[in-house]
């Protein structure tokens, strides 16, 4: 047997050859920037899940959106992000909490992204939950759920970026996900 490449073991060391320029890099002012609609149109090609971010506000009341930017950052420590638009009428109340929840929605769970969808009105019309230890909103019936404490916070343009670290999740694999693309919602293979 022999044994493993180095790209097996992932220590690959490569030396690259360096090109010597004599022109300075552009600034960002120097840049042309991309059109908004066509940049927008070009990032809904990729495929995202759909999720519910949940949390519980200072005075009690019940905050939720719908996202599709949620990613996992880490395994150790365990974290996880989400980006919240700057116009949301709901992100000065995530910043003024300390935990968030984040809820995988399935494929049958289109009408519950509609709802967290909407910028204002009761969102949490006869929406069944539960509450774990920090208060959060967890959805019943998604395929997971993930229950965080605010790590920190970045700025991200016209966004904010939300990472938190997991401190109780749930899985329940019975069913497809609900994903987004192209503006619209799909199932897998769809």
């Amino acid at each position: 047997m022999s044994p493993p490449s180095p790209w097996q073991t992932g220590w690959v060391r490569a030396k690259l050859p360096q090109k010597k320029s004599t022109a300075s890099p552009p600034t960002t002012a120097q840049r042309p920037t991309p059109d908004a609609r066509e940049l927008r149109a070009a990032l809904g090609l990729f495929a995202t899940g759909v999720t519910v971010i949940t949390s519980c506000g200072r005075r009690g009341e019940l905050i939720g959106i719908t996202a599709n930017s949620f990613s996992s950052v880490s395994l150790d420590p365990p974290l996880v992000l989400f980006s919240l638009s700057r116009s949301a009428h709901s992100w000065r109340e995530f910043l003024s909490t300390h935990y968030f929840a984040v809820n995988v929605l399935r494929r049958d769970q289109e009408a519950l992204s509609n709802q967290f969808s909407r910028p204002l009105g009761d969102k949490w019309a006869e929406v069944e939950y539960d509450t774990w230890e920090t208060g959060c909103p967890i959805l019943r019936g998604t395929l997971a759920a993930f229950e965080c404490e605010y790590e920190y916070t970045h700025d991200g343009g016209d966004h904010i970026i939300f990472v938190g670290r997991v401190i109780k999740m749930r899985a329940k694999p019975n069913g497809e996900p609900l994903l987004f693309v192209q503006g619209r919602y799909a199932g897998v293979g769809e």
